[in-house]
Parts: C-alpha cells; sequence; structure tokens
C-alpha cells in the first residue's frame, strides 16, 4: 500500500423524521431553509461524530486535498460516540469552488483496514436518489438508513467521485487512515482495490444517529479547539484523542453520550490562517452552533494566537495577539454559546515550556498564565477543566509521560488525564 501523507509525526513537530428523515442541501453558510434548519435541529437526530471542515491544503506533506478527486472511491473509518437504530452521514463542500457531485455512498461496520463486514454494507441515499450534487459552498445531509449502531463503534463510510470534483474540502490531521481507490469500489466488502492511504478524511463532516437511548434533547458535547483537540500527537488509528476518551468515559458510566470533535490543528481564536482554518470566533457557529442536540461546548484554543506570531509557525507569522485580545475572544465565543442556550465550559491552556512556542524572553508564558488565571478566576465560563495542572509536571513543563515528544502535544496518556480531569456531572 503506497502511503500519500505522513502528517502525524510532522504536524506534531510544527504544529501546534419521521423514520427516513430528509434533509435538503444546504446553500452556502447554513441550512437552505428554515425547515431543514429545524429538521438538523430536531430532538430525533443526535451527533456521533464530526469533524470540522477545512479549505484545501497541503502545508507539511501532500494529500488529496489540493487536486480533488476524479474517478476515485474514498472510504473513510469514524468512530460514533453514541448509538441508535438509523444512521446518516453529512457532507460538506464549505470550500468548494464549483458544485460537488457525489456519485453515490455506503455505510458499513469496520472490519480491518479498508476492508468492511460482511452483509453490512447500506447504499446511502440523499432525497431518494443515489447521487447529490452540493453546490459550493454548501453541506448535504443523507437521508437516514436503517443500520443499527453501538456507541464506539466503528463504521466505514465510502464515497464515489465518478467526475472530477477540484480542490476538495477536508479535515488535516485525522490520526486515522482513510483509503482511495481507482474506479467504482462503493460496495466492495474487501480492501484490495484500495492501494493508496491518507492521514485525512475529504468531505465527510458528520454522522448522525437517531433511535437509541432515550436522551435529553441537549445532550451533546461539542469540544472546540486546536491540534491539542484533534488529538495531534496521538497515536493513529486507536481513538486516544481526550474527546475519544472522554466518550469512553461516558460509556462505562452508562450514559453515551455524542462527543463531537471541532478541534483544528494549528486553528486560532482570533486570527485566520492560510492553513488552519478560520478563526475560532467566526467557526463557532457553523461548527458548533449547527451541530444538533449541543447542550455543552467545551472551549480549549489560544495556543496558536500566543505563539503563531513567531517564526516556528507554518505559512508565516500571524499577527501579534495580546492576552487581553485573546481573552476578548473568548468572551465572544461564550456570549455565542450563551446566546444559544448552551453550556460553556472553559479549559486552560496547556503547558508550552521547552517547546517550539517557549520564547526565551517568556513573552508568550506570560500571556498563557494571564489567560489561565482568566479562565480559572473570572467566572465567565460555566465552568472550568483544568487541562494545564492535569498534564503540568512540577516545573511548569508538560509531564515526561504525558509528552507526545515535542513538549507541546500530548501522547496518549496525556489526553487520557486531560479526559480524566474533566467533572462528567459538569457537562
Amino acid at each position: 500500500m503506497t502511503s500519500t501523507t505522513s502528517l502525524r509525526r510532522t504536524g506534531a513537530a510544527l504544529v501546534t423524521a419521521a423514520a427516513l428523515a430528509v434533509l435538503p442541501v444546504a446553500g452556502p453558510h447554513g441550512p437552505a431553509s428554515a425547515a431543514a434548519a429545524a429538521e438538523r435541529h430536531g430532538a430525533q437526530w443526535q451527533g456521533g461524530w464530526a469533524a470540522s471542515p477545512q479549505a484545501p491544503t497541503a502545508p507539511f506533506a501532500p494529500n488529496w486535498s489540493p487536486q480533488g478527486f476524479d474517478n476515485h472511491t474514498v472510504r473513510q473509518v469514524v468512530r460514533v460516540t453514541t448509538g441508535g437504530t438509523k444512521a446518516r452521514i453529512e457532507l460538506s463542500n464549505r470550500y468548494g469552488s464549483t458544485p460537488l457531485r457525489i456519485t453515490g455512498a455506503t455505510v458499513a461496520r469496520t472490519a480491518e483496514g479498508a476492508a468492511v463486514k460482511p452483509g453490512s454494507v447500506r447504499h446511502l441515499s440523499f432525497g431518494k436518489g443515489r447521487s447529490v450534487t452540493i453546490p459550493a459552498g454548501g453541506r448535504a445531509t443523507s437521508d437516514g438508513v436503517p443500520f443499527k449502531v453501538r456507541a464506539l463503534e466503528s463504521l466505514t463510510v465510502t464515497l464515489y467521485l465518478a467526475g472530477p470534483t477540484g480542490p476538495a474540502t477536508f479535515h488535516h490531521f485525522s490520526a486515522a487512515t482513510s483509503y482511495r481507490a481507482h474506479g467504482d469500489h462503493r460496495s466492495d466488502r474487501g480492501g484490495a482495490a484500495f492501494e493508496e492511504s491518507s492521514d485525512s478524511w475529504y468531505y465527510l463532516t458528520g454522522v448522525e444517529v437517531t433511535g437509541g437511548r432515550p436522551a435529553e434533547r441537549r445532550d451533546a458535547v461539542v469540544t472546540f479547539g486546536d491540534s491539542i483537540t484533534d488529538g495531534v500527537g496521538s497515536s493513529p488509528n486507536t481513538d486516544n484523542r481526550y474527546p475519544d476518551e472522554l466518550a469512553e468515559r461516558f460509556a462505562a458510566a452508562g450514559k453515551p453520550r455524542g462527543v463531537l470533535n471541532h478541534g483544528i490543528g494549528g486553528n486560532q481564536v482570533t486570527n485566520d490562517t492560510t492553513w488552519a482554518g478560520e478563526k475560532g470566533i467566526a467557526r463557532f457557529k457553523e461548527d458548533v452552533l449547527d451541530e444538533p442536540g449541543v447542550g455543552t461546548v467545551i472551549v480549549l484554543e489560544g495556543i496558536n494566537d500566543i505563539g503563531g506570531s513567531g517564526p516556528t509557525f507554518p505559512g508565516g507569522p500571524t499577527p501579534e495577539v495580546s492576552a487581553e485580545r485573546l481573552i476578548d475572544g473568548h468572551r465572544s465565543l461564550i456570549r455565542q454559546a450563551h446566546a444559544r442556550g448552551i453550556k460553556a465550559v472553559g479549559a486552560t491552556l496547556t503547558p508550552i515550556e521547552g517547546s517550539f512556542y517557549d520564547d526565551a524572553a517568556g513573552v508568550n508564558e506570560a500571556k498563557r498564565q494571564a489567560v489561565n488565571h482568566w479562565i480559572r478566576t473570572s467566572g465567565e465560563y460555566d465552568a472550568v477543566a483544568d487541562f494545564d495542572r492535569a498534564v503540568a509536571g512540577p516545573d511548569g513543563g508538560i509531564r515526561p509521560a504525558y509528552d507526545s515528544g515535542d513538549k507541546l502535544h500530548p501522547s496518549d496518556a496525556g489526553y487520557r488525564a486531560m479526559a480524566d480531569a474533566l467533572d462528567l456531572d459538569s457537562l
């Protein structure tokens, strides 16, 4: 098998309702109608898995987003955090410049690698047809398909793209392997045709379920942030990001909940970037508020605002951000969440000592400490997740056992310690 990307290590070194419900294709930056919005937020559908879409880019190593696809089948593996008896997927063309034609799509139970379990392949429809065209800037949600899925079960979503797509909307750091084959292999049980692989997700931004355990209308938790929420530094294909570990805690307590990961590696609260997405205060609406059934958001973001003005930031330095401006950005996120009745949990920024964001003058560390003091003491967030104290050692840097190797991104053990630091009752 030929791998077309090797992003995890490079990135870690550089970046910090009816029974068959139908949702119309959405136009740019939002649902196409009030009815579509009501359907998406209906209590019967719950988010099971999510990823934030990004513009095509390849700042570290080649991936498939700049060229897109032409007569390709793309197979992607995700793990849902809550279960149900029916499922549907969301696809995004948010950063496409032309309409995107999805010739067909399937969902199946994951076997090994690109293979799926026998008898589990289900063809998905969009408005009762198997193909769909998504306008530039838009999104589409498939019809629901009967498909019993358990919390923490891995699913394989396969897309067939018969014609040229142009540059592809994608999610850069997946910590998971995606697969590509030439021609139409959406129904294949085996993985032999999928000879190429990538460490990113393409077009797929959500899996939603319905018909599971009775849940409160607003049961889902969104984790919002940068590479440390995205899981950079975690072992690939193991689901060891801190949001994954949080979902496992909910399941172990007998109350699985949707935990939706909207981290983007390199993302900032206050600055747009060329490769790491729109600033957090702008993308919050679509990536958090537009998710169905969200009751809580955990915000862990700001370390790239602090360190991004230095020479190590990919794509060139971004404008310098003061602690006061970063705090104002957090206040914007809190206001947006509260306007929708969503509980906002503020997470302290994790250590940077010895990392590429640690400057000799200590300016960045002083900003980090100031922001953390505000998060801990201001009372503006509804609750506090003290991730800094969860992973820091006596010297203030990240504990060696919790370090993935760059003194910035946690290891699997570090992400577990972060999840363990969360009070489930406060979520």
